[in-house]
């Protein structure tokens, strides 16, 4: 069957400089395109610490070769193509990196031509091929054979681990009919034990999205002026994000009228809606850095807050959010902060389910919410490098008002640091 396996040519660019327009242009290596183009990286000290805990699982699974899928999903962000590439998709549901148990890794690239060669210079694995219009198994299968592994145990990763989903059916089938001796088996969210115990390295990096993240509220408080629309606030904070060399993960926010409120979320899909004065602006958004995401949110009025709204944040929404920060500290378990975020239906409030969740890259497990989690998760203890995003949003009995409000932090030896430090802990008024 390794007959059926075809391998693609790479042309030097030397070869093809001349006849950019036929389809060699897609398999170029070696041109001087970006050559002077400027990526941050981790160390290789820090890459060679990925890659030596990857291969020891892989050692553990009983495997042979992984193939990590890496989406360009909120529940992704690159996932373990991040992680151990530096590469993050827009192309593509998914890209692919073969990493075998011994030997070169090889990532597996949507497109090809310049688009490949930019990514060559933002990757830290020295072969990264195209997928050639899709066919990412394919290669992967080429791959495969040149390192001898045809009839060996092949791990796959899903490609989202909010959802567990793995690479499309297309994609399998390929690989299967490419690779009928290989044994394929699915080992689900391979990399979360990786990601959920941050190094310095990757705490400086949550702290510049942080930063980010404080960058982008102000920039929508200066911007939210009546006439305004929602959708022209959401601009303001991408162009704070983008701007200071970030990455928008998601931009949630809704306005209503505070003396007649009716929201308590943010809205996923901001509207032509324009602010008027008295407006109440909820918000919640995440800005990445290198892949590496940190979330906010702070309300914003537009003039004086009415006395409910002053009210509730002072008597509710920032007592009961500190009284949960409190337990923000290695040791705690994530039952203590359950119990600490009982402090709302105590008050006479009620909230949105989610109180509190892990991040790796993006958000994920651990979850704490009004209701009780359970038993096994409720045990789980913070450990410092954890990164978590405390976001009660309580709400009024009648549920015509909310008011979010989420911070960042890094668990730390002795208690917490939250990432978004810049902003106060305060309603943003807007004269």
């Amino acid at each position: 069957m390794l007959s059926a396996i075809s391998h693609m040519p790479n042309y030097d660019f030397q070869e093809i400089r001349a006849r950019l327009d036929s389809s060699a242009f897609n398999s170029m290596h070696n041109s001087p395109y970006y050559a002077d183009a400027v990526y941050p990286k981790f160390s290789s000290d820090e890459y060679a610490r990925r890659y030596k805990k990857t291969r020891e699982k892989i050692a553990r699974a009983g495997l042979d070769c992984l193939i990590v899928g890496g989406a360009p999903s909120h529940w992704s962000f690159g996932g373990g193509v991040l992680w151990l590439t530096n590469h993050r998709e827009w192309h593509s549901m998914a890209v692919y990196l073969v990493v075998p148990l011994e030997g070169e890794p090889t990532l597996i690239y949507s497109m090809g031509g310049t688009h490949a060669e930019a990514t060559r210079r933002a990757v830290v694995v020295n072969d990264v091929r195209e997928s050639r219009g899709g066919n990412f198994m394919h290669v992967a299968a080429e791959r495969i054979a040149e390192l001898g592994l045809t009839n060996d145990k092949i791990g796959l990763t899903c490609v989202d681990p909010q959802y567990h989903d793995y690479m499309p059916v297309n994609q399998y089938r390929a690989l299967r009919d490419k690779l009928p001796r290989a044994q394929l088996e699915r080992v689900d969210d391979f990399f979360h034990e990786f990601l959920v115990i941050k190094s310095d390295a990757e705490q400086a990096y949550v702290k510049r999205a942080g930063d980010l993240c404080a960058r982008a509220i102000q920039a929508m408080a200066d911007a939210a002026q009546p006439g305004v629309t929602e959708y022209q606030i959401k601009a303001a904070a991408a162009f704070a994000i983008l701007d200071g060399g970030g990455e928008i993960d998601f931009l949630i926010l809704g306005s209503s009228p505070m003396q007649n409120p009716g929201i308590i979320f943010g809205n996923p899909r901001p509207s032509q809606r324009k602010l008027q004065k008295g407006d109440i602006i909820i918000n919640e958004l995440a800005a990445g850095y290198e892949g590496y995401t940190a979330q906010i949110g702070v309300p914003i009025c537009i003039g004086k807050p009415t006395d409910q709204v002053r009210r509730m944040y002072d008597q509710i929404v920032l007592p009961g959010y500190q009284c949960m920060a409190e337990q923000l500290r290695p040791g705690k378990s994530l039952r203590d902060i359950w119990h600490a975020g009982k402090f709302f239906r105590e008050k006479g409030y009620q909230t949105r389910p989610a109180h509190l969740h892990g991040m790796d890259l993006v958000t994920h497990a651990p979850h704490v919410g009004a209701e009780e989690s359970s038993a096994e998760e409720a045990k789980i203890i913070l450990q410092p490098g954890m990164e978590l995003m405390l976001e009660p949003n309580p709400i009024t009995l009648d549920g015509t008002l909310g008011i979010f409000l989420g911070h960042t932090v890094l668990i730390n030896a002795t208690g917490h640091e939250r990432v978004t430090a810049r902003l106060p802990l305060d309603l943003i008024v807007v004269d």
